[in-house]
């Protein structure tokens, strides 16, 4: 069997350091908070140049707490791609502010700033770019958009930690960015993990302020805030991991090259567009597919898993059908009759899966 993302091989090829910093941890009796978790911090703002890095539960946490932090209230618009993972769009509806769905660039897939501009209107407050797949939306635009409305940005990197736009890393775009260390993202954990990012000091101490209770002080609750903390565990295997995430972003890069070397060769199979001044961390190597139910057939036949990321647009799921908007978002209704992810990570034998392919196809 082919897996779709190898996370066994990548704890075999690390095991010895990972089973140091999990012994670590056991033995400091230390497992929320402490050195592992303020080291991680540390780390992650030197990787990606921010000027702060706070540590949460979860990706979705992340977003929660950017938006609280932002001060979203009831019926505040908040505009996000219509193609994604319902996360953004889900967290501004639990707030009680309204998801307004843009569409995406058909070839990129990324969030169109066209589209943003024209839902912008006097209850906007602001935005959520996801950065799909890997690579960066288009943020120089969307940040000038943003600025000459008076919206704040949220950057969702949740799949391109490690991504650069040129040659800025990832997680530095927004007024708050945040990141997800879900196991299958490039840089996961053994669990659920986040992190946000800002270069505002105001802001960082606001997001450290809900994520623990609404407290600085042990008993002394400012305002009502959540809980969300990543444990000392999770942050000691996120620190082995980041030594080794720049020689893995190479392999995935390496990976996609072949993958993309195939597939344009192949009629009616367009591999994702990766923008000009563009690094992707291929989260997910994605291809749009004319005759989709004929390629995963021939994906069936060769033994190779796949995933369909997404299945639908945002504004069709049952949660957000009484919103009544979306219809027109004619690049995001395609893109979920097309896409198809393959396997992708830093340990995929792209070159079998290319084999077994061209015997079927």
């Amino acid at each position: 069997m082919i897996p779709f993302i190898n996370v066994r091989a990548q704890r075999e090829a690390y095991l010895s350091e990972f089973k140091q910093a999990e012994q670590e941890v056991l033995d400091s009796g230390c497992f929320i908070g402490g050195p592992q978790v303020q080291a991680l911090e540390t780390e992650l703002a030197e990787f990606t140049g921010a000027k702060h890095a706070i540590t949460c539960g979860s990706g979705t946490d992340a977003l929660t707490i950017a938006l609280l932090a932002l001060g979203l209230e009831p019926e505040d618009e908040v505009i996000v791609p219509d193609f994604t993972f319902i996360a953004p769009a889900e967290c501004v509806m639990r707030l009680g502010g309204i998801p307004k769905f843009a569409d995406i660039d058909a070839e990129t897939l990324q969030i169109s700033v066209e589209s943003i501009e024209s839902l912008i209107g006097e209850k906007t407050r602001g935005i959520i770019a996801v950065n799909l797949f890997g690579q960066c939306a288009p943020y120089a635009e969307i940040r000038k958009c943003a600025r000459a409305n008076n919206l704040w940005l949220i950057e969702d990197s949740a799949q391109a930690f490690g991504a650069m736009q040129n040659g800025v890393p990832a997680c530095t775009f927004g007024d708050i960015s945040i990141t997800s260390f879900y196991p299958a993202k490039p840089l996961g954990c053994y669990g659920d993990g986040g992190a946000l990012f800002t270069a505002n000091d105001e802001l960082a101490k606001k997001i450290r302020l809900i994520a623990n209770h609404g407290s600085q002080q042990r008993y002394i609750h400012e305002i009502c805030g959540m809980n969300s903390r990543l444990d000392a565990l999770q942050a000691a295997v996120l620190r082995v991991k980041l030594r080794h995430f720049k020689d893995e972003l190479k392999k995935r890069s390496e990976n996609a090259s072949k993958y993309n070397e195939f597939f344009n060769a192949v009629p009616g199979i367009a591999p994702q567009k990766i923008a000009v001044g563009n690094t992707s961390t291929y989260a997910q190597y994605t291809v749009l597919a004319d005759d989709r139910p004929a390629f995963l057939k021939q994906l069936e036949n060769a033994g190779v898993p796949y995933c369909i990321h997404y299945p639908q647009p945002l504004h069709t799921q049952p949660c957000f059908k009484g919103l009544n908007q979306g219809i027109g978002n004619g690049n995001a209704i395609e893109a979920c009759q097309k896409v198809v992810s393959l396997p992708m990570c830093a340990f995929t034998d792209v070159d079998e899966i290319i084999a077994r392919l061209k015997k079927v196809m």
